[in-house]
């Protein structure tokens, strides 16, 4: 217990509150119903392109707080407990929400207009798109460092990114267009945010 509570003391809190909403989120809706259902889901914030256009714009934001399952939130969870805390110590509580909720929204963004333009609509959730933004916004920040931050490297990332992306395209049921998406917008948010800021590991603001 004494070490789950110095790893949480540890942990950048910023990047803690959401990986804590996204828990508690996920707790509520599995107390309330079945967060595997589609149409649960769907009554309780996730992405549908079809509703978005007819003005459920807040489902952008709700959908990044909703996972279908354990196995999802988990998956989504671990990746971000770790790289969204390391990216929250480069840029500090602000830019790294901006970056998270940004990233997240326009990946959302992306997700339903190329729904639109390919007629597949699909019921869509998770935080997926927004830790791809953390992934792009770190990959933008180890070029600045000239190829390395801490532990990770440009390569690393890279590689990272890519091999989720491939996951995703030879898996059925993930929003590619979300994760491209969040990846891209990530990347750019860091660039104009965080210009002409070193972005080595340090304290946060």
């Amino acid at each position: 217990m004494q070490e789950l509570r110095d790893f949480i003391d540890s942990r950048q809190k910023m990047n803690l509150i959401i990986v804590a909403a996204n828990i508690v989120v996920f707790v509520v809706l599995s107390i309330l119903g079945d967060t595997e259902n589609t149409q649960f889901m769907l009554e309780h914030g996730a992405d549908f392109a079809p509703l978005v256009r007819e003005g459920e714009y807040y489902r952008l934001v709700t959908s990044m707080f909703l996972h279908f399952g354990i196995d999802h939130i988990f998956n989504n969870m671990l990746v971000l407990i770790f790289l969204g805390d390391m990216l929250e110590q480069c840029v500090g509580k602000l830019r790294y929400l901006l970056i998270y909720l940004g990233g997240g929204i326009i990946g959302n963004i992306v997700s339903v207009w190329f729904a639109f333009r390919s007629g597949d609509f699909a019921v869509s959730a998770g935080a997926s798109g927004a830790v791809f933004a953390v992934i792009g916004a770190l990959i933008w920040l180890v070029l600045r460092n000239r190829g390395r931050l801490g532990e990770y490297s440009g390569r690393r990332l890279i590689l990272m990114a890519v091999l989720s992306v491939l996951q995703g395209v030879t898996a059925g049921g993930v929003d590619n267009c979300a994760h491209i998406g969040g990846l891209v917008s990530g990347f750019v948010l860091a660039l104009v945010l965080c210009f002409g800021k070193g972005g080595r590991l340090q304290e946060s603001e």
